[in-house]
């Protein structure tokens, strides 16, 4: 494998299920209101869907999700959302070395609005960067994962492709790409290892 693809959220940074449980407890909710929001109401989906890929702004569909679950306040929705996210470190350090042994590197991440990436980081990071929101189309869609590996130089099946969600591996694996589904560092890093024939572990 010569490149290494990685999504951003729950990937480069903490697990964003738990930031989930903690935005619903917060606003007085049960804590996995959220995500059976989208199990169960295909609506939610499909709004999530059209902020992903910039059909609709995040203003629109924070208004359209505080309604949904029964959340008075939809200002600021997303960012309460997301509050409990914090940098993954020992990932952010094994794509900086993956970057300096010369692994192509790339980030593919599907966007809720404008987004919440460091984008002063991506030089050190990436070779090249995909978001769903920039080009209209959203993982697990088989053209983000094919551009991804397109901007980074290779064929898809030269690709490792990093993800905590397993839809998102799956639709990785459906253009060649070898997925890893993440669950931490403490697993992802020493398969990335066996897959790229370099250790990224500090």
């Amino acid at each position: 494998m010569k490149g290494l693809l990685v999504d951003f959220g729950g990937v480069l940074t903490t697990n964003v299920f738990e930031a989930f449980r903690a935005f619903c407890l917060r606003e007085g909710l049960a804590e996995d209101a959220f995500l059976t929001l989208l199990r169960e109401r295909p609506e939610a989906r499909t709004e999530l869907r059209r902020v992903e890929t910039g059909e609709i702004a995040e203003a629109e569909f924070s208004r359209r999700l505080a309604g949904m679950l029964g959340v008075a306040e939809h200002e600021g929705l997303i960012d309460r959302l997301f509050a409990g996210m914090r940098p993954d470190e020992p990932m952010l350090d094994a794509v900086r070395r993956a970057k300096a042994a010369g692994i192509r590197t790339g980030l593919i991440s599907n966007s809720l609005g404008e987004g919440r990436y460091d984008r002063s980081t991506f030089p050190e990071l990436f070779h090249a960067v995909v978001i769903s929101g920039e080009e209209g189309i959203h993982k697990p869609q088989p053209e983000i994962y094919r551009l991804g590996a397109e901007r980074v130089g290779l064929a898809p099946e030269l690709c490792v492709f990093v993800d905590d969600l397993r839809e998102n591996c799956e639709g990785a694996e459906a253009v060649g790409m070898t997925p890893v589904l993440h669950r931490g560092a403490q697993t992802t890093l020493p398969r990335l290892k066996e897959l790229l024939g370099v250790n990224l572990a500090a």
